[in-house]
């Protein structure tokens, strides 16, 4: 394999390791004696102080009018602060494995929120069997018929987060692209959103515990610089240098990245039915991306030009 061949696979394994991740160093925040509110507060301010340093390299300007920060205000709630709040809530009774596998529903609810506004063009049968496939796959992870089922309060709250972000992306694509502010400087906006979102409850609170230890430091860091500020930027160059077609695969290495690092890292045992279940949300979920194989890129070969903000 070339080095130019081998550079978008290296790209794309960095994102997914980065991305991917972001379960376990939620455990651990967890874990180390953080609460909920505490690690999606963090998350979302260091993330946006990468973003800030970024957008300053890039020479973008934060947007200055009311309408869009009043747009970034609603994409950062759906988008940002209440998901990161439920992944860190629903993590508290489920393990990092499994919320990485209920976080590959997401693009799952995109597809069935469209279809319901009437965004979404008519569903064709692939799509349509995808999607019925993919909540399969979902019912069959939780497997509310048996005793050991793992349908649950933490689980349900990470679907809703999931749900949450599907949400957020329809009102993203609809009310925040195309507004001529740089995507970067439109990240850093809506995490500085999120942040503000974030800090009542851990004012409340307290934003430390008063026995924090360097493993929650060390964890809460991670999460916030590299698994969410990073992984914006990653993001946008791999859809401007490659395309949605490469930045798409990343989506299906993330439950493969968290069911790894929870088995070596935390000793989780996902069981052979999440497994399973994982891979049929996966098909699912690839089903529902037929059309799009066929759309990234043009007529004219152009690739898509990246979107204005990212997700977890």
């Amino acid at each position: 394999m070339t080095r130019g061949r081998r550079g978008p696979l290296i790209r794309v394994a960095g994102l997914a390791l980065l991305w991917g991740s972001a379960f376990l160093w939620i455990e651990l925040a967890l874990n180390s004696g953080l609460t909920p509110f505490q690690i999606a507060f963090a998350r979302a301010a260091l993330g946006s102080a990468v973003l800030l340093v970024l957008t300053r390299g890039a020479h973008q300007r934060l947007p200055r009018d009311r309408g869009t920060w009043g747009r970034l205000v609603v994409a950062a709630f759906f988008c940002n602060a209440l998901p990161f709040l439920l992944f860190a809530i629903g993590q508290r009774t489920v393990d990092s494995g499994l919320a990485g596998v209920l976080h590959a529903t997401t693009p799952l609810w995109s597809v069935l929120i469209s279809t319901v506004v009437g965004t979404e063009r008519a569903i064709g049968p692939v799509r349509l069997g995808g999607l019925v496939l993919g909540f399969a796959g979902t019912l069959l992870i939780f497997a509310p018929w048996q005793a050991t089922g793992l349908l649950s309060g933490g689980a349900l709250v990470l679907l809703g987060a999931s749900a949450s972000y599907a949400v957020g992306f329809a009102y993203m694509g609809s009310r925040l692209t195309g507004r001529g502010t740089g995507p970067l400087a439109l990240s850093a906006a809506q995490l500085l959103a999120a942040t503000a979102l974030s800090s009542p409850a851990v004012l409340i609170e307290g934003p430390v515990p008063t026995d924090l230890d360097l493993r929650a430091v060390a964890s809460v860091a991670v999460l916030g610089i590299f698994s969410t500020g990073f992984t914006f930027y990653l993001s946008y160059r791999l859809i401007a240098d490659e395309g949605a077609t490469s930045a798409a695969t990343v989506g299906y290495l993330l439950p493969v990245v968290s069911v790894a690092l929870g088995a070596v890292v935390l000793d989780e045992e996902p069981g052979l039915r999440v497994v399973a279940g994982a891979a049929v949300v996966l098909a699912g979920v690839a089903a529902t991306r037929w059309r799009g194989w066929r759309g990234d890129e043009d007529a004219a070969g152009q690739r898509p030009a990246p979107a204005g903000a990212g997700r977890d």
